[in-house]
């Protein structure tokens, strides 16, 4: 084989299809903290402008018996996610659990109905 210069990932965005990126924006603003980074109207960026590790999960199920969730969102301070989702009266679909791989958990669904899962390793 020829030399060939590694190509390294810099980001990976998730994509979630959404009927309307207005009905989430309080969602992903309020309940989970983060910034709007970029608005074009039909796509909207929310992030946090920190390094964060790249990664992709490639899923049968979601652990637990859990369906595979559209999302899954690490933060430091579960009892906080906890207490806004109880707050706006979002419903917890499964959870909190402390799971035997080291993490404790929730799963809510995001307006459109896109299913997260919302974590916080023990």
């Amino acid at each position: 084989m020829g030399d060939f210069e590694l190509m390294a990932v810099k980001r990976i965005v998730a994509n979630v299809a959404v009927d309307s990126t207005q009905k989430v924006a309080s969602f992903y603003k309020d309940i989970l903290g983060l910034e709007l980074l970029m608005d074009l109207g039909w796509i909207r960026t929310y992030g946090a402008n920190r390094e964060m590790p790249v990664q992709i999960s490639i899923a049968e199920e979601g652990g637990s018996g859990t369906p595979v969730p559209n999302l899954s969102i690490e933060v430091d301070d579960l009892d906080d996610i906890l207490a806004k989702v109880r707050s706006h009266e979002i419903d917890i679909e499964y959870g909190p659990v402390d799971e035997p791989w080291g993490v404790t958990r929730i799963f809510i669904r995001d307006p459109c109905g896109n299913l997260i899962n919302i974590l916080q390793h023990t």
